[in-house]
């Protein structure tokens, strides 16, 4: 019987990797993706593509109301930075943070992990190329697993016998954004059906200014490999 894992699909590039990355581990996947206020409402299309693209063999889009936090450019009435590539710092949070997302979010995986008895939860993080949030770093999701084997039946029981019960896998942590571009080209991916924009117009188009979108060029660069992402994903 093959293993069970909850795959977080945002829709974005980096998730369509993890979730390739995990089908080719022998994982049987349940993607999970969030409906919480953002503004790049594309992303959730993209996710839909991308976990049928996949095979996995549930998709579920739980609804999360993070506007009523606000506090983030991605979910407040707040401009979103642009024209930053010369600029981006990883000592530097920005305001596209979005306050403890992946703590919400991986808080919710954990559950339906345990309810589909699944042991492995997989995100796409990732530690080097990226905007500065502190929910991407290794030492939180060493945190995240010691808390997921302490706050569950699941764990406390394994933790009993001298287990470990639930794994946080994050295998793109340590990777550059064109290394990340190279395994999703390995693994097959169509980037055509991703989006990396923090702030895209009303018809899913990238705005090409943001971190995201310059942070995602670069790696394409990088890899001398053409994105046929970006340039396809409003249609």
């Amino acid at each position: 019987m093959a293993k069970r894992a909850v795959v977080l699909v945002s829709g974005g590039m980096d998730s369509a990797v993890v979730l390739a990355w995990m089908k080719r581990e022998g994982f049987e996947c349940i993607a999970l993706s969030f409906d919480y206020g953002q503004r790049h409402r594309i992303e959730l299309e993209c996710a839909r593509r991308v976990a049928v693209k996949c095979g996995v063999v549930e998709h579920l889009v739980q609804k999360m109301d993070l506007r009523s936090v606000g506090a983030s450019a991605l979910t407040a009435d707040i401009a979103v930075p642009k024209d930053r590539e010369g600029a981006l710092s990883h000592g530097e949070i920005p305001i596209t943070y979005v306050p403890a997302r992946n703590t919400l979010f991986l808080s919710y995986a954990l559950a339906l992990a345990e309810s589909r008895g699944a042991c492995d939860i997989a995100l796409g993080v990732n530690a080097v190329d990226y905007s500065g949030y502190p929910d991407c770093r290794p030492e939180f999701l060493a945190a995240f697993t010691r808390l997921a084997n302490l706050a569950t039946r699941v764990g406390v029981e394994a933790t009993a016998a001298g287990e470990c019960a639930f794994h946080i896998h994050a295998p793109l942590v340590a990777l550059s954004k064109c290394e990340i571009v190279k395994l999703g080209a390995e693994l097959g991916v169509d980037f055509a059906m991703t989006i990396s924009c923090y702030d895209p117009t009303s018809a899913g188009a990238p705005c090409r200014r943001c971190d995201a979108c310059h942070l995602r060029a670069l790696g394409f660069a990088q890899a001398q490999l053409v994105d046929a992402g970006q340039s396809a994903i409003a249609r």
